[in-house]
């Protein structure tokens, strides 16, 4: 079947997970429809025709996908149409990141026929999985895209291909709640940057350098915008945390890739 529309839809905090769908994209010919839903919530419905695809990424976040993005995930809708899902994370695990992702679309009526976990720097403590996805990383990204493509040309009939497998479990892990918030420093100049790109408006504007720690999610995404690079993490709880977090999951980790072929790899 040929695919003239890709609807890429991604939450990415840090622009990595945008950095690893695009690169899936390029694999496929049809017009590429771009939905950033990391901080935009969606007022209608989309809805995708069968003869289109839907491309999902997110990153993990305490082996789930962001509790802020279901919503606007499920604003998706599909009447048998393929989806490809895509899970981003910092090199401990993805747990059951994965298989809810897989529910939630088909729930929503899709049919996965491509997943992957692939591995970024972790957003917390980035000396795990450092300068991820690096090269190695995007030869596979791209060899993930150029299958997923071959599956689709090779196909007339989605309904035809088995029900893919991915990891996890139901019901799926309770997510805990990370200690850890960045905050701005000295070099905070108030510009309100980060005020503005918080996905669940933890920062307050009359003080940006403090961090709502009942709001904030840990995505580092206020680190990544700001212009004086005035906000981190810090203090001793994370740097005991962090040594401890480092020491456990230094080891690399490569990709997982699943079709609906029944090839993992």
């Amino acid at each position: 079947m040929q695919i003239p529309e890709i609807n890429a839809v991604y939450f990415s905090a840090t622009k990595t997970t945008r950095k690893i769908v695009r690169t899936i994209t390029h694999q496929f010919t049809g017009k590429i429809n771009e939905y950033d839903i990391t901080q935009s919530s969606l007022a209608e419905n989309i809805i995708i025709g069968s003869e289109n695809l839907l491309l999902v990424g997110v990153p993990v976040y305490a082996g789930r996908i962001p509790a802020i993005a279901i919503d606007a995930l499920n604003r998706f809708k599909g009447n048998n149409t393929p989806a490809v899902i895509i899970c981003v994370y910092g090199n401990r695990d993805y747990d059951d990141a994965l298989l809810e992702m897989k529910d939630l679309v088909e729930n929503n009526g899709f049919k996965v026929i491509s997943a992957a976990a692939f591995i970024a720097q972790h957003s917390i403590f980035p000396k795990v999985g450092q300068n991820r996805p690096d090269e190695k990383d995007f030869i596979k990204i791209d060899e993930f895209g150029t299958k997923t493509a071959g599956i689709l040309k090779s196909i007339t009939d989605i309904t035809t291909l088995p029900d893919l497998e991915v990891k996890g479990n139901r019901p799926y892990k309770t997510p805990g709640k990370i200690p850890l918030q960045p905050k701005g420093d000295k070099k905070c100049i108030e510009c309100g940057t980060c005020v503005k790109r918080c996905p669940v408006k933890a920062i307050p504007t009359d003080n940006p350098r403090k961090t709502e720690k009942d709001l904030c999610i840990s995505c580092g995404r206020c680190i990544v915008v700001c212009p004086q690079k005035a906000r981190h993490y810090g203090g001793l709880l994370y740097k005991l945390a962090g040594n401890k977090f480092i020491k456990a999951n230094s080891e690399r980790k490569e990709p997982t890739v699943v079709f609906s072929n029944g090839n993992v790899q």
